[in-house]
Parts: structure tokens; sequence; C-alpha cells
């Protein structure tokens, strides 16, 4: 069996009514700061939670777009989204330390995450914004994405993530949500999905191909509708 041990982490602050029942079975929240969704009360209140539990917080920014709720690719001139994203980190910024709270990570939502994997251009005005702004940060990036390696050559702290609830392309892409049996959602399908993970550092895709990936931290999305069906086991299993 696999001796690593991954961190859980799991996108908070997006409006689930169950969050307080989620916190308590992950190590880290990425919480919304007012891209994709959210604002100062959500954040604060979120915060808090994860205060009380023990549990670290990171950043979650987003294309500017709740009506989408950031997952859908935007065209948008990259100074206007580096303004929107030097926004939302420092709004979350401002209530983590006003609330007692340091931000451990940043992990960008949705669309953007995707596309800073995949598009060089993106990807570089993203690590060279981070650079200089939040140079000691650790940046959740995917495992053999086009991020990661502009990260490492501009000496940005990461960690590698995969995901526990989504299927995989053979290119190691997540599938999209528009396709079927893109989220997993019952305890048997995140089972199957986390057994190679775990024990073999695998993931098996969606074709059934098994190519062996290094992580770091394994996410949990915290709108996913089985999460306090399935998460409870998983950390029993896994994590006990």
């Amino acid at each position: 069996m696999n001796q690593i041990r991954l961190e859980i982490n799991c996108d908070l602050g997006e409006g689930v009514e169950n969050e307080e029942s989620i916190i308590p079975l992950i190590d880290a929240a990425s919480i919304a700061c007012g891209g994709h969704f959210g604002n100062e009360k959500t954040i604060h209140n979120t915060v808090k939670a994860c205060i009380h539990s023990g549990k670290k917080v990171g950043v979650h920014p987003s294309y500017p777009d709740q009506e989408n709720f950031g997952r859908k690719s935007l065209s948008i001139a990259i100074p206007v989204l580096l303004e929107s994203i030097h926004k939302q980190i420092e709004l979350f910024i401002k209530v983590a330390t006003d609330s007692g709270a340091q931000m451990d990570h940043i992990k960008f939502h949705g669309a953007l995450y995707n596309d800073a994997a995949a598009k060089p251009k993106l990807a570089r005005s993203l690590c060279e914004f981070l650079a200089e702004n939040y140079p000691k940060i650790p940046l959740f990036v995917p495992p053999g994405s086009i991020i990661e390696t502009i990260s490492k050559e501009l000496k940005i702290p990461i960690r590698l993530e995969i995901f526990g609830d989504r299927a995989y392309t053979d290119s190691l892409q997540l599938v999209s949500r528009n396709q079927e049996n893109a989220v997993f959602t019952d305890i048997k399908a995140i089972f199957s999905h986390l057994e190679p993970i775990l024990e073999e550092s695998k993931i098996r895709t969606q074709s059934g191909k098994m190519i062996l990936v290094n992580a770091e931290t394994i996410c949990f999305h915290g709108d996913n509708p089985g999460i306090l069906s399935f998460l409870p086991q998983v950390r029993k299993r896994w994590w006990s």
C-alpha cells in the first residue's frame, strides 16, 4: 500500500449548507473569494469554522464570473484578469488575518484552473504574478501540467493535486462536467477511483488506462452531493 499520506483538501465557501459538517473531515480548505462565489461574510464564516476545527485555509480565486460559477473559460484581457485575482486574494488575506488565520495556499478555481494547466501564455502570466506578489505561498497544480513546469521554473512552491471525485482522461485532464460520469458521487465509484491512487500511486482514466502519478494533496468538492456519504468512509479507510 502507498505509504504517502495525502492531505485532503476541499473547495469551500461556495454556499453549500453542510459546510460545517465537511470541515472536520478535511485537512485544508480552499475558500471562494468573490470571483465565482463569495464575499467578506462568507469568507469570514468559512475561515472561522476552519479555525475552530484546526484546519488550514487557502484562497480559491477564479475568473470573475459568478453567473457561471467560474466553470466557463472567459476571453478576458490578462491585465484585467490579474487585477481581479489580486483583489480576490487580498480580500481573503484581509478577512483571514482579521480572523487570526494565515493563508496556507493558493488554488485557482474551475475553468481558470483547467486553462492554466493547458495554456502556456496564461500559465506564465499567472505564475509571474504569483512570483512577484506571493512568492512564498504554495500553489496547487495538476501533475504534469504546464503550470507545474512554469511554477518550478520561477521557483514558486507547489503542491501537486489530484481530484478524488473527478474522472480523468488519458492525458490526465479532467473529464468535462458535461460528460456522463465526470463526477463521482457514490461510495462505490469513489472507492474504485481512490484505490489505485492511494495504494499504487496510479490513476485509472476513463478509458481504463492506469497512469503513474505523484501527488501531495487530494481534493473533494464541497458541492458534491454525496460528500457527506462517502468522505467519512474514505477517511476511515485510508486516513484512520
